[in-house]
């Protein structure tokens, strides 16, 4: 037998002890499934986040839509139209329920509660207005002064409104225009126009009154009837 040269047994022994070497391919196959299931992993978190945004985003838009109308649908319930059958006959007037909804909304629930029913036109001014109401605080010269007072123009002829301002039951009175009042933009809120009966507010504006603009003789509003349609 043959004897191997301690030179010979380095060698071998050498071989065998050294790391093996991987190839470039097999590095670059790794690293390209490392970058797939990173990709993968961050298409899936754009997926879900997105997907959650739209349902909340979705989600507010239905919330929304279902409170807008429902606002619409209990606006649309309201009347929009009174019937003011004064002794001298039937006035009927268009309600702004979208552009005056508070005086709106107050002027249905005193009509429903019957507080218009026998109110006597308290003051009666030619080419001006019709008042009813309790007629405190609009003596004639209040309403002289006013008539001189220069603004924008805004409240045309036959448009009902009431003063501005916090009414108790007995102060909700009611002004009907017979002109157009320039002078009255700060003084009453608009929200209504007569549809029909201008004729029976002329009638109105033509009877004889004393030096406090008072008819001499008892014109009122017998009752108002709320409609939905006319």
């Amino acid at each position: 037998m043959a004897r191997i040269k301690p030179q010979a047994l380095l060698q071998q022994s050498k071989r065998k002890k050294g790391p093996s070497r991987i190839s470039a391919a097999t590095i670059i196959f790794y690293a390209l499934i490392l970058v797939l299931v990173g990709f993968f992993l961050l298409a899936t978190y754009r997926h879900w986040s997105n997907r959650s945004r739209l349902q909340l985003e979705n989600n507010s838009t239905i919330s929304d839509e279902g409170e807008n109308s429902f606002a619409d649908s209990k606006k649309s319930e309201l009347p929009g139209y009174a019937v003011l059958n004064t002794s001298k006959g039937s006035i009927i007037v268009q309600l702004y329920k979208d552009s005056a909804p508070e005086a709106v909304d107050e002027f249905i629930d005193l009509c429903q509660k019957g507080h218009f029913k026998g109110m006597l036109f308290q003051r009666v001014i030619k080419h001006y207005v019709i008042q009813a109401g309790d007629g405190q605080g609009t003596g004639a010269a209040d309403w002289n002064l006013r008539g001189k007072q220069p603004t924008s123009m805004k409240h045309e002829a036959f448009m009902l409104g009431t003063s501005k301002g916090k009414h108790t039951n007995k102060g909700f009175d009611l002004f009907i225009t017979t002109a157009p009042i320039p002078d009255l933009n700060e003084k009453l809120i608009v929200f209504g126009q007569v549809l029909k009966g201008e004729d029976v507010v002329q009638e109105i504006e033509e009877v004889d009154t004393d030096e406090h603009y008072t008819p001499k003789i008892s014109i009122g509003i017998l009752d108002v009837t709320l409609k939905q349609k006319i």
